[in-house]
């Protein structure tokens, strides 16, 4: 299976001295290197053309989740024959287990999973075990611990037509895969018996299996649409046998538990000692009730909550070494001959580093308190260092890459500073700070009429949701963007700036790298002038590259003086933008607005409730439920008020405020009876 890009476009002479340098330093083993690539350059191009012409398994990393889907959806259109998989966080809700000393309250994890995403991130993990010709878009959740790759590859059951095995060999080996019987229900990871046939819905894919069975063994194995239960035509599929893998990755070899459960109990009772000797009692023996629970559990069924904080007994890891993480599922089968992209890595490289201190704190205090056994820091992302002894090699892609990049690249970037359309870096106004919403109204009704579209770009969450509120009352089209939106409503928001439905979209930093919105014309930074994280030069850069992607983009600023940050992105755009007017002119090439067509839905889904109000109140829900006659509701107002709770729940976890959170999750609960 080979990579085989499809695409109406050719590179253009720049881009094809960017594939040709750093295809060649992939294969002479050059292990760093950098692509400067401007806004609209054509860098997910470039490194499709790579991909094809490297043929190696390939994992590229997003800092986020919205760029990470729109990535996959490119690459996707690129490779439609290939395997393209999508690797990011499956929780739209994720409440991690904590415990707060100050007010002895223990917080229960709870997560709300996404099946649709827990499907993708399955068949990433398939597909790499099967398949060399596959690439994986992903976010940073790539570093955390999912499991042994040889564990979850030994669990597979492999089955073909005519294959001699019992009716009850087949239910077993079903379910030693953590599949879960269901006759009422099919939704993935579960499968059901109809007499001699059983059919099981994998967690990885979209159709489902129908094994039919005689005396002898298995007599026919089709796949069949789960909804209608209708077979799926033959000349989409048509294979006699098939291997199926397991509903989830961190799969347990029962033939180990013996092993595994004398050094658990070894090292429960070396802690409940320890416990006891600091005279903590109840510490010691709420340790001890727990891990017994636990491990009965396991025993029982094969799994547990929690269970991969015990990932380290089951791994045959020792205390301290790395988890498995995603990278283990590339260099397991392909040792180093696999390549690794990392998409604005002036923001991914940094968030790498971040992920394990803040894991730490956490699980440190469940420790200390005796809730969990000190094996649970070894379920963590992996540190940096970890993470750069695992990677074979790296191609960093940035506008605006950080002068470690730089350095790791021996102080060298490819460049790619050239737009096929013709487009320049837009043009830069400053205008002073006073009366700017009033003025940033004047330019977005001029660029409305002209069915163009604005970003504007505020320094708070609560200035964004103020200031979209405030322009909704003007009678304009608008919706802000920030990280407290659900990560699939974030594309669905993106769709709908483009299609007309929205005219502007406010934000703070999601409007910075990557979003490919050729309709956008108009950027405007308000408060540019205010130095720090959201004003510093690469992010004003970042910013201002959104509007390159329209032949008539430009860029207003509002800061009452020029700051050093401010100057440093100016000047890097004049650079940029006089590149490019050069080369048009030797070229003959006259600028034209990128067309793109709008792509189907990354995942069909029911959009998320965007606001956490209702009856028309804009005061939180849970703090007037008080004043609330519940049991009055009708069950349709009830439902409503429980979205609108479990979204003030997700909002106050994201917050890490864990006690209000489980609050609204008792009151959810109780509401639900």
């Amino acid at each position: 299976m080979k990579f085989e890009l499809k695409s109406k476009y050719k590179p253009i002479a720049d881009q094809e001295e960017a594939i040709e340098t750093l295809s060649k330093g992939v294969l002479d083993n050059k292990k760093y290197q950098t692509l400067l690539g401007v806004t609209g350059s054509g860098k997910t191009f470039v490194m499709a053309n790579i991909i094809e012409k490297v043929q190696r398994p390939t994992l590229i990393i997003s800092h986020n989740k919205t760029l990470a889907a729109q990535l996959y959806q490119e690459l996707r259109d690129f490779f439609p024959n290939n395997a393209v998989s999508y690797f990011v966080s499956y929780y739209d809700f994720y409440q991690p287990e904590a415990y707060i000393p100050s007010t002895d309250t223990y917080i229960e994890k709870d997560a709300d999973i996404n099946e649709t995403i827990d499907k993708l991130r399955l068949a990433a993990t398939a597909n790499l075990l099967t398949r060399p010709d596959t690439i994986v878009v992903a976010s940073v959740s790539c570093i955390y611990n999912i499991g042994s790759p040889r564990e979850y590859g030994h669990f597979v059951f492999e089955f073909t037509e005519g294959m001699k095995i019992k009716r009850e060999q087949v239910i077993d080996r079903i379910v030693d895969l953590q599949y879960e019987r269901s006759e009422f229900g099919f939704n993935r990871g579960t499968f059901r018996v109809r007499g001699d046939s059983i059919d099981i819905y994998p967690a990885y894919l979209d159709e489902a299996l129908r094994i039919e069975l005689t005396e002898e063994g298995i007599k026919k194995v089709e796949r069949i649409n789960p909804i209608t239960g209708s077979k799926v035509p033959e000349s989409e599929f048509h294979s006699s046998s098939f291997v199926l893998y397991p509903a989830k990755h961190f799969m347990t070899n029962p033939d180990s538990y013996k092993d595994v459960f004398i050094n658990i109990k070894s090292d429960l009772n070396t802690r409940v000692k320890e416990l006891k000797n600091e005279g903590k009692l109840l510490e010691a023996h709420r340790l001890a009730q727990k891990v017994t629970y636990d491990m009965e559990m396991i025993q029982e069924v094969g799994y547990v909550k929690g269970i991969e904080n015990y990932s380290r007994y089951f791994d045959g890891r020792s205390p301290g070494d790395p988890p498995f993480s995603l990278l283990d599922y590339f260099s397991e089968p392909y040792k180093d001959k696999w390549m690794l992209l990392v998409d604005e890595s002036h923001m991914t490289f940094p968030q790498i580093r971040g992920m394990f201190n803040g894991d730490l704190a956490r699980k440190q205090t469940l420790i200390d308190y005796g809730f969990r056994l000190p094996s649970a820091l070894d379920n963590r992302p992996l540190r940096f260092e970890e993470f750069m002894r695992r990677v074979p090699n790296f191609i960093a892609s940035s506008a605006t890459p950080s002068e470690w990049e730089v350095s790791m690249s021996q102080g060298k970037s490819v460049e790619l500073l050239v737009r096929p359309t013709g487009i320049p870096d837009p043009e830069v106004e400053i205008r002073p700070v006073k009366n700017q919403v009033a003025d940033v109204i004047e330019e977005i009704k001029k660029t409305t009429a002209k069915k163009q579209r604005t970003l504007v770009t505020t320094l708070t969450k609560k200035t964004a949701e103020d200031l979209t509120t405030y322009l909704n009352e003007q009678g304009l089209k608008v919706q802000y963007l920030h990280s407290d939106v659900a990560t699939l409503d974030r594309t669905d928001i993106l769709d709908d700036l483009r299609n007309g439905r929205y005219d502007v979209l406010v934000g703070i930093n999601l409007l910075r790298e990557g979003l490919d919105l050729p309709e956008v014309s108009l950027v405007a930074i308000l408060d540019a002038d205010k130095e720090g994280f959201l004003r510093s030069d690469v992010t004003l850069i970042q910013t201002m590259g959104r509007a390159a992607r329209h032949v008539e983009g430009r860029v207003i600023m509002y800061a009452d003086k020029v700051t050093g940050s401010m100057q440093r992105a100016l000047d890097e755009v004049a650079r940029r933008r006089k590149y490019q007017i050069e080369y048009n002119k030797k070229h003959y090439i006259i600028p034209r607005s990128v067309e793109k067509p709008i792509r189907e839905k990354l995942i069909e889904h029911e959009p998320s409730e965007r606001a956490p109000w209702v009856f028309g109140s804009k005061e939180p829900i849970y703090e007037s439920l008080p004043h609330l006659e519940i049991n009055s509701m009708t069950p349709m107002e009830k439902k409503r008020l429980i979205k609108n709770l479990t979204t003030e729940m997700r909002l106050a976890a994201q917050d890490l405020n864990f006690e209000l959170a489980a609050e609204i999750r008792d009151k959810i609960r109780e509401i639900n009876v």
